[in-house]
């Protein structure tokens, strides 16, 4: 069997180049007002709860301030990005990849196997396993697919203008518009560590193996050291 099945694969990579346009773009459309509110409203620069820094032009989509253009770049790939969530849910269900793989047990959330599956990403120690990915990853990952990436999509749903008034109650339920935009501020800089965190794995533990893995697929009988 294959470590990583195609879906997956394919998934990954659009997966990654979208979130890599949406993060950029939404730098852009945080420097049209950079503060940040709870509740249904906000403007005044003194009721806000963080005051977000002015990001250079290079790290945003397009390298100059154009909230328009900024605006349809995030919203073209906010499509890719739900779409293709919903396709990786959908199959990870069908054929059980995220009962077998992903979902944790009691057990994984013991210390004991925390610190054994954070030791096996130390340099020179790998640990076969019957699983692809250990403890820690499972829970990264978990919370990646289930908590972090639908959150992006929902508080992003929140905040599109005119949304609130076909879909009130999503609105409601996150605390409001301004709240909304501050969880999804909060959750774009979640997913921006898991990403540094798990390029800088990859690059720890043979990164052109690791790549290759996730172009080709793998096997599941290859020692599990990322």
């Amino acid at each position: 069997m294959k470590r990583h099945s195609l879906i997956t694969r394919i998934w990954h990579w659009i997966n990654a180049a979208a979130l890599i346009v949406l993060f950029m773009s939404g730098l852009n459309i945080s420097n049209a007002h950079r503060f940040l509110y709870w509740g249904n409203y906000g403007f005044d620069p003194a009721d806000a709860w963080l005051s977000v820094m002015r990001f250079p032009a290079w790290a945003t989509i397009p390298q100059r301030y154009d909230l328009a253009e900024a605006r349809d770049w995030h919203n073209t790939s906010a499509w890719v990005f739900a779409v293709g969530l919903l396709i990786m849910w959908i199959a990870s269900l069908i054929t059980k990849h995220f009962w077998r793989d992903i979902a944790t047990s009691p057990r994984d959330w013991s210390p004991v196997s925390l610190i054994k599956a954070i030791k096996e990403h130390l340099p020179g120690r790998s640990t076969p396993h019957d699983r692809p990915y250990n403890p820690v990853q499972r829970i990264a990952y978990g919370a990646v697919l289930g908590i972090f990436l639908p959150m992006m999509v929902f508080s992003g749903l929140a905040i599109s203008p005119g949304f609130e008034v076909s879909a009130p109650w999503l609105v409601d339920i996150l605390g409001g518009r301004q709240s909304a935009r501050s969880l999804h501020f909060i959750f774009a800089w979640a997913l921006f560590a898991f990403f540094v965190v798990h390029l800088a794995m990859v690059l720890a533990s043979k990164p052109l193996t690791q790549i290759a893995r996730m172009i080709t697929g793998g096997s599941r009988e290859e020692s599990h050291d990322a």
